[in-house]
């Protein structure tokens, strides 16, 4: 095996690695607060400690996971400061990314919305209607598809990379939420509106829209902070 070799096959674990564990950490699968021992990853993923480590140096720029000297990696823990300056920050990169898409897209997009709205149209939002708490994850990943297609035409990959990790540290916060205890509910109608006025070309509706997509998620994820299922120290 050529050394370009072995860093390519290194690069796939990483990610393959990081897939994994984003996915688990947004699924709240790993606690706020949780340590994340790399050696137990390890073993569990069947990996090296190269691959681990450099996935979990990657979550940590996303924000789901803190890093302490001495004290190694932990998933970042739920605090109301940080949710707001998420939902800010999330807002106006949003809105950047909406507005550019109403402008310079063109039919490509429309079909790319069209069908992206379709295709969670289509879907339960959970696997049961007994068991509000068992997400469906076809539809969490149409979700995300609908609101990274509404801002693919605006004609900047790292804007839209940033949208998409802003996205996941939202639904890490409103999954965490879920899974204790609280139902976090989403308008198929509220999407379908945003997906309208965007295609309308009307960006100051779309936008107020999906702003208001956002604050009201937001909100619901706020009730657990004060119900105190949460930590938000």
């Amino acid at each position: 095996m050529t050394a370009r070799t072995t860093v390519r096959s290194s690069a796939t674990l990483a990610t393959r690695v990081y897939e994994q564990l984003r996915r688990e950490i947004i699924g709240g699968q790993h606690p706020p607060g949780a340590k994340l021992h790399i050696q137990s990853l390890c073993n569990r993923l069947e990996v090296g400690l190269s691959p681990v480590r450099e996935a979990l140096s990657r979550l940590s720029h996303c924000g789901l996971v803190q890093h302490e000297d001495q004290r190694g990696f932990s998933v970042s823990h739920l605090d109301e400061d940080h949710l707001n300056e998420l939902i800010r920050t999330r807002s106006w990169f949003n809105e950047i990314g909406l507005r550019e898409s109403i402008l310079h897209g063109g039919e490509e997009w429309e079909e790319a919305v069209v069908l992206s709205i379709h295709r969670l149209s289509k879907l339960p939002r959970y696997l049961s209607e007994d068991d509000m708490y068992a997400v469906n994850p076809a539809w969490e990943t149409a979700h995300r598809t609908f609101h990274t297609k509404l801002i693919s035409a605006c004609r900047s990959r790292w804007l839209i990379e940033y949208c998409e990790q802003l996205f996941d540290a939202s639904e890490f916060y409103r999954n965490v939420a879920r899974v204790t205890g609280l139902k976090l509910g989403l308008s198929l109608n509220g999407h379908e509106a945003i997906a309208k006025a965007a295609l309308d070309r009307d960006a100051d509706t779309a936008v107020r829209l999906l702003n208001s997509h956002f604050l009201v998620t937001a909100e619901r994820v706020r009730e657990s902070f004060g119900s105190g299922l949460v930590d938000a120290r």
